[in-house]
């Protein structure tokens, strides 16, 4: 079932255009992660999402109605949101505060207390929240987005402020929700970490959608190589002859390793090459991350912008 369907939707404020032409779905049980540079439009795509501003053209469609109607009132319960920069009364107390959403969204209390300890601020619920870090912020702010556990759940750099065992709490969390049928968008500059929570990646740029799917279709749509370290006693000129026709370079990175670029094509007949060579101990392999896809086609955009103003 399609929980957001975007069609050719457009945004534009005056004579800027913040997203143009977008086109994208997302389906029950599916994390999808956002990524773009400050102005490529992902706040416009969320504020869209959630009924905040009509597209200038194109349709946008959440649990198959119309954000922005006023008959839309009834799906918000089924909608969570965190921004990334939350805000709240600072005289009242962390539970004091989820109290108050609970009751604004008919929430049984003793809900909002559970989870106020899964998101760790149990020991912290009965203090003002202007005594709070940013993470116990942002944590609160998660709480109150999934108080009605919600069949959409948006995400807007959730692990700013979070330290290491926060974030990996957060991401179960996240996981969680997936396995439960809730649909995820996350948005995030934090990439490292993020590639496996997430079922798809959307890159924007410039306003508009640069890239779209799984990571390992992304990463042949990049042609992106992935990185093999081959460790042991062994004859490293020998091995990087033996492997010539197979990779794109060899080079030894220390006395027992060799470091290896090669296209996923190659990769079953290189193995068998290194494997039958004497003397490796180990392998490791290292495909494209998430943050070297990003990477790419965002440079792509750029240069792609470039050139255009170049030739006008």
């Amino acid at each position: 079932m399609k929980i957001i369907d975007i069609v050719n939707a457009s945004m534009k404020f005056g004579n800027v255009t913040a997203l143009e032409d977008l086109t994208l779905s997302i389906d029950e049980g599916e994390v999808l992660g956002l990524f773009g540079h400050n102005g490529a439009g992902k706040t416009t795509t969320m504020k869209l999402i959630l009924g905040l501003l009509s597209p200038s053209a194109g349709k946008v469609s959440v649990f198959g109605h119309t954000p922005y109607s006023q008959s839309f009132s009834q799906y918000r319960f089924k909608l969570g949101f965190l921004p990334e920069n939350v805000s709240f009364y600072p005289q009242l107390t962390g539970r004091e505060i989820l109290h108050y959403f609970a009751r604004l969204k008919k929430v049984d209390l003793k809900k909002s207390d559970q989870l106020l300890d899964e998101v760790g601020l149990s020991s912290a619920c009965n203090r003002k929240v202007k005594t709070y870090s940013k993470g116990m912020k942002q944590r609160l702010g998660l709480a109150q987005a999934i108080l009605t556990e919600p069949k959409l759940l948006l995400l807007d750099e959730p692990t700013v402020g979070l330290d290491p065992i926060a974030t990996q709490d957060f991401y179960g969390m996240v996981d969680r929700l997936r396995n439960d049928g809730c649909a995820v968008i996350l948005c995030s500059h934090v990439l490292p970490g993020v590639e496996k929570h997430i079922n798809r990646a959307a890159i924007l740029g410039g306003g508009k959608l640069q890239a779209l799917g799984s990571l390992s279709e992304l990463r042949d749509q990049a042609s992106l190589p992935m990185t093999i370290d081959v460790h042991g006693m062994m004859d490293r000129e020998k091995l990087c002859r033996r492997i010539d026709d197979y990779v794109m370079s060899a080079n030894a990175i220390n006395n027992e390793s060799v470091r290896i670029k090669t296209v996923q094509s190659e990769k079953l007949s290189l193995l068998k090459e290194i494997l039958n060579h004497p003397g490796v101990a180990d392998i490791e392999i290292h495909p494209a991350s998430l943050e070297d896809v990003y990477r790419h086609f965002v440079s792509a955009n750029v240069q792609m912008q470039s050139h255009m103003e170049g030739a006008r």
